[in-house]
């Protein structure tokens, strides 16, 4: 990587992950996200993507999950000692899978709830930073119309863009985004990118994005890697991972013909490993 530790808004160092005490799940994981940039996270079911995420945002602890080595960094300082809420008010979001939503609120109840990251937040030279429902509406004018009513209600697709305005309404530095195209139909997928193209490159946005959906993963991120059993097999460009063969038959099912294999069957990745190592 070229860029300085200043440049990264998130840096991954070697850490290893065990749930109930037995079960690994990361093995030596390495990863950074550049400042200002989007940087998708691939891989096939069980190959420790949300895992990854919820070491980030310091939830392992929920499910019996520990962080036994390596360390995380957020903008340049240890997160070992905070807490999950303490790391939101810190600039760190994260937009779990399957949306998770206050299905008993309305749409302006839920964006009132997420208030709370700012609670506490260093003041600036203006005073404490106030939330902004505008910003979201304007990103997501659907949920300006439906703003009263029950967010238990809202398609698909609307919840989905309701938990990213959420993570919005705390002004973070960095959003976690984990599978934000599940079940949704392909139009509503190409909508959700595109706001989030936007959000990066109007707002500065920094995100790590793990998504299935390969293809339009690569196509907004400027970076990528692919995760297999816990580790990172390979990683680089979005355009270059767009553009390698054995990636694009693997992962984007481009040009690939006959059963399933593992990655690590394939000829060309054979030659990298010292991603293995």
């Amino acid at each position: 990587m070229t860029q300085n530790a200043t440049d990264h808004v998130l840096e991954v160092n070697n850490i290893e992950v065990i749930y109930n005490k037995v079960v690994q799940a990361l093995r030596g994981l390495s990863l950074a996200v550049p400042r200002g940039q989007i940087v998708a996270l691939l891989g096939s079911n069980g190959a420790g993507k949300s895992t990854t995420l919820k070491a980030v945002s310091g939830l392992l602890a929920l499910e019996d999950g520990a962080l036994e080595s390596g360390s995380i960094l957020f903008n340049g300082r240890s997160t070992a000692a905070l807490a999950p809420q303490q790391l939101v008010r810190n600039g760190l979001s994260h937009v779990m899978e399957g949306r998770r939503v206050f299905e008993d609120l309305t749409v302006e109840e839920n964006l009132v709830a997420a208030t709370y990251a700012l609670t506490g937040r260093k003041h600036t030279e203006h005073g404490a930073p106030k939330p902004d429902f505008d910003l979201v509406y304007t990103y997501f004018p659907r949920l300006h119309e439906r703003r009263k009513g029950l967010a238990g209600y809202l398609s698909g697709g609307e919840q989905q863009m309701l938990a990213i305005g959420r993570a919005l309404i705390a002004q973070p530095q960095l959003i976690l985004l984990d599978e934000p195209s599940l079940g949704l139909s392909p139009k509503l997928v190409e909508d959700i990118f595109t706001i989030i193209a936007r959000i990066n490159a109007e707002r500065g946005t920094s995100m790590l994005l793990v998504e299935q959906n390969a293809t339009v993963a690569l196509a907004v991120a400027h970076r990528g890697y692919i995760m297999e059993n816990g580790k990172i097999v390979i990683d680089g460009s979005a355009e270059r991972l767009a553009g390698d063969p054995d990636v694009r038959e693997f992962y984007l099912g481009m040009g690939g013909a006959g059963e399933a294999k593992s990655f690590k069957e394939i000829k060309h990745y054979k030659r990298r490993k010292r991603w293995l190592s």
